[in-house]
């Protein structure tokens, strides 16, 4: 999973748990002993496979594209609000079912249906949305891309110059995404079987995405589907009207529900408030518990401890009356021990994997031997045994090695792309040259290569590490006079191609358990990439036209990562000479901070480092503030009494709550948008005052 993104590994378990239920019901075969354990693919052995042009329908690409759209307004919002992303593929591949099952069960009553909905097809569709969907993460429109902007260069004194200045335009984003995103595709796919099937790495999300659509696609898999979309509707239509209600009191910034001051004024003050949004809520639903106490717990030690304390301070460790957004002053320890703290946790996992990756490799080149086994477990699926994953294997071999990609294709087409983009990019960047693109281009290879390896190992995708890295190697060889741009361009291309390469190993592994062929997926990206490339950088615009204040601290849409990856490209270029009193010391503790307890969750036993909490979690609210984490604990709360209530019925139906209420919400900032964009005010403004200001207020109307 990335960095920021939340990881769908213990959202899958119910899935999987349901699947492996189904798999214990299903048709037994009477030469087969009563201890072997019945396999996935003896439930579909009498269904005929599709070729790869079958999998490829039409309506796949139309249930497709609105389901990218969706998923894209949905990214973009969580972007611009908190950077917390949570994974969708549970999502994709569930709304997927639901539109196509119910297109194809209405021609069926008609006499009309001519091609039957295979598990091939849901997992083209869930394929094709991911990748759309992904290009709204990826291509940085809340983090580098933004990072550009005037808007976020007037947050700081520093690197304010034209040559480090570029603003968003619809245009030059468009053609930017095309000529990098699609990069990542070319890159890895010739290692496609060397990754899935003579290392067969487990890719975790991957693979619980693979046997929810395997479930869904069984007699009893298709009940359970039916009634997890039903629940998802109902709460999708109740999170949109809750949205559509709210607006009504919003005719200012500072007005409505999400200034409720729910804890007291005090604590509102210091960002500690429950906002009544359902799409954090959600969140907070699929987000595994330790990663919202995480948040939770860095909340309180930042807005709760650390900031109040360092006010304090002012006229001692930074001068008095400096604006807020001043990164000489209380404003520079938030982002800069924020960033500190999502390097010490990005690169001790950067180097952890890699320590982890590289004696595996070098044992498999001095072996020569195909890799049976990699250290990893798979809690998810202990039900599975060499004896009983046999015919599973052999048929998912079979199809997978079936439609073979042309490894003169892959080549031929990284090659052709990374020319083009080395005669463009220079032309949109100017401050980025043509060797930097191609020092990136010779080493994205190697580092994209070795991502997917660990993704599938561990399912953590650390592209924005490598591009955080590239910030700084690219920013440090550009100097003064426009470094910034060019670190933050290089970093876009680098985290575009790593992330990409990553996730098309994970479709792969999704397409390798559901005998999809690879020539089908391949496609699916690419289309679903090609979409994601004009779908994303249109809904950024929209929330970018329709929203003055995006990028600004405190307002609706502070994209928080915007500023910290631009300070990071100013820390690259200029060092750390102009950082605030003690805030370099508060830098080093947080980084070790970091280390450490990542240390302590890797070294303690498992019952103890599960309590342990995450430092790249508990960074988020740093800069950004406390209020979300309460929302986001709000629906971890809900999900545990839930569980407490019928732990089988939470499983079974929480993630479909909490898509409906994420999704709800996030498709309300559509209409949103477009009110807003025809100078539609709200009517009305909520606002809540202290006993003495309101006093005031009233003394001064009876005047």
């Amino acid at each position: 999973m990335d960095e920021n993104r939340v990881s769908d590994r213990e959202n899958g378990d119910e899935e999987m748990m349901e699947v492996s239920q189904i798999r214990r019901r299903a048709i037994t075969r009477s030469e087969e002993s009563e201890s072997e354990i019945i396999s996935v693919e003896r439930v579909f052995e009498q269904k005929p496979v599709p070729t790869w042009r079958e999998q490829l329908t039409v309506r796949a690409f139309v249930v497709s594209f609105f389901l990218s759209i969706l998923f894209c307004i949905i990214v973009m919002k969580l972007n611009l609000t908190t950077g917390v992303i949570p994974s969708l593929n549970v999502s994709a591949g569930l709304l997927g079912f639901f539109f196509v099952k119910t297109w194809t069960t209405a021609l069926e009553r008609t006499g009309l249906l001519r091609q039957p909905f295979t598990r091939q097809e849901n997992t083209v569709i869930q394929t094709c949305a991911v990748a759309a969907y992904g290009i709204a993460y990826s291509g940085g429109f809340a983090s580098y891309l933004l990072g550009m902007s005037e808007i976020t260069a007037n947050q700081s004194t520093e690197a304010n110059t034209p040559a480090d200045v570029k603003n968003p335009a619809l245009g030059w984003i468009i053609g930017f995404l095309f000529l990098v995103s699609f990069l990542g595709l070319f890159a890895l796919v010739a290692l496609r079987k060397i990754m899935i099937i003579d290392y067969k790495l487990i890719y975790p999300s991957g693979t619980a995405t693979a046997h929810l659509i395997n479930g869904f696609h069984t007699p009893e898999g298709s009940e359970l589907a039916k009634k997890q979309v039903k629940t998802l509707g109902k709460y999708f239509v109740f999170s949109f009207l809750w949205g559509f209600f709210q607006w009504f009191y919003t005719a200012e910034d500072s007005c409505g529900f999400h200034a409720f001051p729910t804890l007291g004024l005090k604590a509102y003050d210091n960002s500690f408030y429950f906002d009544f949004s359902t799409t954090y809520i959600g969140v907070g639903m699929i987000c595994p518990y330790i990663v919202n106490a995480s948040m939770l717990i860095g909340a309180i030690i930042s807005w709760g401890i650390m900031w109040p304390l360092i006010g304090n301070r002012e006229g001692s460790w930074y001068p008095r009356g400096l604006k807020s957004n001043d990164l000489h002053g209380l404003e520079g320890y938030k982002v800069f021990v924020a960033i500190a703290l999502i390097l010490g946790d990005g690169i001790y996992n950067f180097v952890k994997i890699v320590t982890c990756t590289l004696p595996s490799l070098i044992s498999k080149l001095k072996s020569k031997v195909k890799l049976k086994t990699l250290p990893i477990q798979d809690n998810n699926n202990n039900s599975d045994t060499s004896i009983a994953t046999s015919f599973d294997d052999e048929q998912r071999t079979k199809y997978f090695l079936k439609d073979q990609i042309p490894k003169s294709v892959a080549i031929a087409g990284y090659i052709a792309l990374a020319i083009l983009s080395i005669i463009v990019l220079p032309h949109i960047f100017h401050s980025l040259k043509w060797y930097y693109i191609l020092v990136i281009y010779i080493t994205v290879p190697v580092l994209g290569f070795c991502n997917a390896y660990g993704a599938g190992l561990t399912d953590w995708n650390l592209a924005s590490t490598y591009g955080k890295l590239f910030i700084f190697i690219i920013g440090a060889w550009a100097g003064s006079n426009g470094g910034v741009l060019a670190g933050l361009a290089a970093c876009g291309i680098m985290m575009s191609i790593v992330s990409t390469s990553s996730d098309l190993m994970q479709d792969f592994r999704t397409g390798y358990m559901t005998l999809s062929s690879p020539r089908a997926m391949f496609i699916s990206q690419v289309i679903g990439t090609g979409m994601g490339c004009i779908i994303s950088p249109c809904v950024f615009w929209l929330f970018y036209k329709a929203f003055k204040d995006i990028g600004i601290p405190g307002s609706q849409y502070p994209a928080p990562y915007a500023i910290i990856y631009r300070n990071i490209a100013i820390l690259g270029v200029d060092g750390f000479s102009s950082l605030p009193k003690n805030c370099l010391i508060l830098c080093y503790a947080t980084f070790a901070a970091a280390v450490l307890i990542n240390l302590a969750r890797d070294l303690a036993p498992k019952k103890i480092a599960q309590f342990i909490p995450i430092p790249m979690a508990m960074a988020i609210p740093f800069y950004l503030g406390a209020y979300f984490t309460i929302d986001m604990c709000v629906g971890s709360l809900i999900l545990f009494i839930w569980e407490c209530i019928d732990k089988t019925k939470a499983k079974n139906f929480g993630p479909a709550v909490a898509s409906g209420l994420i999704c709800g919400d996030g498709l309300w900032s559509l209409p949103q948008s477009i009110l807003a964009l025809a100078k539609v005010n709200p009517p009305i403004c909520m606002r809540f005052l202290s006993r003495k200001d309101n006093s005031r207020v009233d003394t001064f109307l009876s005047t």
